[in-house]
């Protein structure tokens, strides 16, 4: 079995399109983890993923890399704070947000840090999703060692976390504005009315052609005036063609 064959028996099996992530990357973690298993060759690797539910849940969590720490790229960060989110509650009393691909759940904490100290108690919606269950229940246990939280001030520090160990703990009053749910970005319907959706370093994945239609459904799903944020390292050159315009670095609003 060929690699093309692999992918398509997924697709048939699973429902896993694997044809719209970036080839090389997906061969080279496929082959990772057949060498982590002893697996010589794709037919093999199929049956094991047919018959093994352990097996094939750790082949979708090695999909995606859930590499993250709160406030990454913290400029970026700085300019959600001091321009995006300002300027939205001018003109929404609620905000609705999403957080893609949110894996261990820094991203959206690091939201609630930032509408809590601009707005105490204002009011918003945030939703987090990701594909891969464990990194979710991670994110919801919001449990946290010190290398993630590098960016995050003192004061917040003290404000929003509690320590347990050599962890820190997201406090639950800030963790209860988070609601967490599994959501594949390639396959599942998109909700709508969004005012802000976050979906940082995960387009790198994809091929082009996934790209254009996560970025059709991102844009789909804002309303009027809403951003779009992704990841320092991505852009969208043809962001005209879904109904953007380029406001700040990594920021895309809807026209």
């Amino acid at each position: 079995m060929n690699f093309d064959t692999f992918r398509q028996k997924m697709h048939t099996a699973f429902g896993i399109d694997l044809t719209s992530y970036k080839e090389t990357q997906l061969k080279r973690r496929t082959g990772n983890l057949m060498a982590r298993r002893g697996i010589g060759d794709y037919a093999a690797y199929f049956n094991l993923l047919k018959n093994d539910r352990e097996a094939l849940q750790e082949f979708l969590d090695y999909l995606t890399i859930n590499v993250t720490e709160f406030f990454r790229d913290p400029a970026m960060f700085r300019i959600l704070e001091e321009k995006v989110i300002p300027e939205l509650w001018t003109k929404r009393s609620l905000l609705k947000i999403w957080s893609a691909a949110c894996s261990n759940g820094a991203e959206p904490y690091s939201v609630v840090m930032i509408l809590e100290d601009l707005r105490p108690g204002g009011l918003y919606r945030i939703e987090a999703t990701d594909i891969d269950r464990k990194i979710l229940a991670a994110a919801i246990k919001g449990a946290y060692p010190a290398e993630l939280l590098k960016n995050v001030s003192p004061a917040r520090l003290a404000k929003y976390f509690r320590k347990e160990g050599d962890q820190f703990v997201f406090r639950e009053e800030f963790k209860r504005r988070v609601a967490f749910k599994y959501h594949d970005l390639l396959k599942d319907p998109y909700g709508k009315g969004y005012d802000l959706i976050i979906c940082r370093n995960v387009q790198i994945y994809f091929t082009k052609e996934a790209q254009n239609r996560l970025i059709k459904q991102f844009s789909e799903a804002l309303s009027p005036g809403g951003y779009l944020f992704i990841g320092a390292s991505e852009t969208i050159f043809n962001y005209r063609d879904f109904g953007l315009e380029k406001s700040h670095p990594s920021f895309y609003r809807k026209v």
